[in-house]
């Protein structure tokens, strides 16, 4: 592939069908292929590349080897009226934790609060695009998972945790989006550099000796380093808790990378929690919320051309911009989608 090529702007709408139809040719259920598509474009167009269209090809990877299954057999037990355990049957990630959050969701509508495990599944994509799934439905929202080991937990130097993100969504004008790796830098992003051949800062990563390190492949094979030290290292513990432990999905160093570990399913956990924002305040709720946001955006600003922006808004802003105006896709990875696209007898050139 020819990374020196210039990116392209594409129809983010023509991308997303484009995706769907190759997942459609692989196998995948219309409906589900459609979910997919959905979810790694709204990463691209919120700019968060490293969840996007360019792990096309691992998932379509992970299908072919029999390591994902194309319709997942879903099994549910419901330990109390509020929760549920949800087994993904080694589905896509995007699917079960779709499924999950919409339990999750319809709990909380009667109960006020909904809790949904998630065991055997995979890879997810970005959580904030179940959070917003949630937000849209009128609910506020935590989702957990937990991930492939990366990171030490704090005083060790070998990896058990994964990078897995906290993430928190409530209603509002605009809405809360929080959706942060407990990483100083999610992994996505460090893969990225070292498949573009390019150095990364110091302080994201240690080498596989212990050493810092600016080479990103060296980084990507080494250590992650957790954000804030011993709190990022206590956050993605809280993950493999609630993610892993609490749901029987595998935990502690045993989740299996996407794409290394073909020899087994990743057996990756999810846990959504969803509730009523207005539970305890009711109606209220929304003025409460309006004064806290116009409160936190009245701030004076460190720089005065950068106004003080909400969790989320900045990605909310540039996804509202790529819609209208389309989204840069790499050369590279527009190469690969087209490849992937013809091994399945799809022609690209009529999206893209």
């Amino acid at each position: 592939m020819n990374s020196a090529a210039p990116a392209r702007i594409v129809d983010a709408q023509k991308l997303q069908a484009l995706i769907a139809d190759i997942f459609g040719a692989e196998g995948v259920p219309g409906k589900d292929a459609a979910r997919i598509a959905e979810c790694l474009v709204l990463a691209d167009l919120r700019g968060v590349a490293s969840h996007g269209v360019s792990r096309l090809s691992i998932y379509l990877e992970r299908i072919r080897r029999g390591m994902v299954e194309r319709v997942p057999e879903f099994g549910i037990s419901e330990p109390s009226p509020v929760a549920a355990l949800l087994d993904g049957g080694n589905g896509f990630g995007f699917l079960t934790a779709t499924r999950a959050m919409k339990m999750a969701t319809e709990r909380a509508e009667q109960f006020g609060i909904g809790m949904v495990g998630v065991k055997n599944s995979n890879h997810f994509g970005m959580a904030a695009c179940y959070l917003l799934q949630a937000v849209e439905a009128g609910y506020a929202a935590l989702v957990f998972t937990n991930a492939s080991p990366a990171m030490p937990v704090w005083g060790g130097r070998e990896p058990l945790l994964g990078t897995s993100p906290f993430a928190f969504g409530a209603p509002g004008n605009p809405p809360i989006i929080l959706d942060m790796a407990t990483s100083v830098v999610a992994r996505g992003k460090i893969r990225r550099a070292a498949a573009a051949g390019e150095p990364i800062p110091e302080g994201w990563a240690l080498d596989k000796d212990g050493n810092p390190t600016t080479d990103a492949q060296a980084g990507y094979e080494g250590l992650i380093l957790p954000l804030g030290g011993p709190k990022g290292s206590g956050l993605s513990l809280m993950m493999e808790v609630m993610a892993g432990v609490m749901t029987g999905a595998a935990f502690g160093g045993k989740v299996r990378n996407q794409y290394e570990k073909f020899d087994a399913p990743q057996n990756v956990g999810h846990m959504m929690v969803a509730f009523r924002p207005g539970i305890f305040m009711g109606e209220d709720y929304r003025e409460r919320m309006g004064e806290l946001v116009s409160r936190a955006k009245g701030s004076t600003p460190v720089y005065l051309d950068r106004p003080v922006l909400m969790p989320g808004e900045p990605e909310a802003l540039r996804a509202e911009e790529r819609r209208r105006n389309g989204i840069s896709i790499g050369a590279a990875d527009l190469e690969m989608v087209a490849s992937e696209a013809h091994a399945v007898g799809v022609d690209a050139s009529a999206y893209i």
